[in-house]
């Protein structure tokens, strides 16, 4: 039976957060092929995972056998997190930009699962998982564009997801989101509008292409 872990971070509930109407409309074409298939979802805006302490990082580093009480209680919340990763087939992560990067409650997220020596290092634990991001972005920061210099999402997680966690990442963005609330942008809402179609039209695409992905 297929699992689909998926992760919003915006701030915003669906109705208002264009990375979260991307990733839905993903979801739904993902559960339509697979009927029977398992979504393991987590809304970090809504229920954060905690930040990695000193006990939890130690612990990762130390033989489970040698743990004080304090690692071994910090390190069983990063192992939750670890195993739905490795468990999964494939991971849907919504991660609008913020500040020109992503926001904090996915960066401790990724600070949990990111385990040298398990699901990185010499042989990643999740190696070839298939994970599409949705990264959506109030202007526009693709290359050529003035904020090219800016595009800290990508970039950081194209190194994290695909290179440190060796992840087959594939990324959605939709751009100029802010282009319907913000007067100066208002020349810009049919370009916002296209590339929210497209987003969503790549969405569904994007699912039913992993349906159809050969078994590794």
């Amino acid at each position: 039976m297929a699992t689909l872990l998926h992760i919003d971070s915006s701030l915003f509930p669906a109705q208002a957060s264009a990375s979260r109407a991307v990733t839905e409309a993903f979801r739904r074409t993902w559960e339509e092929q697979h009927p029977g298939g398992t979504v393991v979802y987590r809304d970090l805006a809504a229920d954060p995972v905690p930040h990695v302490t000193a006990d939890g990082f130690t612990a990762g580093l130390a033989d489970p056998d040698t743990h004080t009480a304090e690692q071994a209680a910090a390190f069983e919340q990063r192992l939750r997190l670890i195993e739905e990763l490795e468990q999964a087939d494939a991971v849907l992560i919504g991660a609008p930009m913020y500040n020109f990067t992503i926001p904090s409650t996915l960066k401790a997220w990724l600070d949990n699962v990111i385990l040298f020596g398990r699901t990185a290092g010499d042989a990643p634990s999740a190696k070839g998982t298939p994970v599409t991001v949705v990264a959506s972005r109030g202007g526009s920061y693709a290359p050529g564009t003035p904020r090219e210099p800016y595009e800290y999402v990508l970039n950081y997680l194209r190194d994290v997801l695909g290179t440190a966690l060796a992840l087959d990442v594939d990324f959605i963005v939709p751009e100029l989101t802010m282009a319907p609330h913000n007067p100066a942008m208002a020349e810009l809402i049919p370009l916002y509008e296209a590339s929210r179609t497209r987003a969503l039209d790549e969405a569904a695409a994007k699912a039913k292409q992993l349906t159809e992905r050969p078994a590794a």
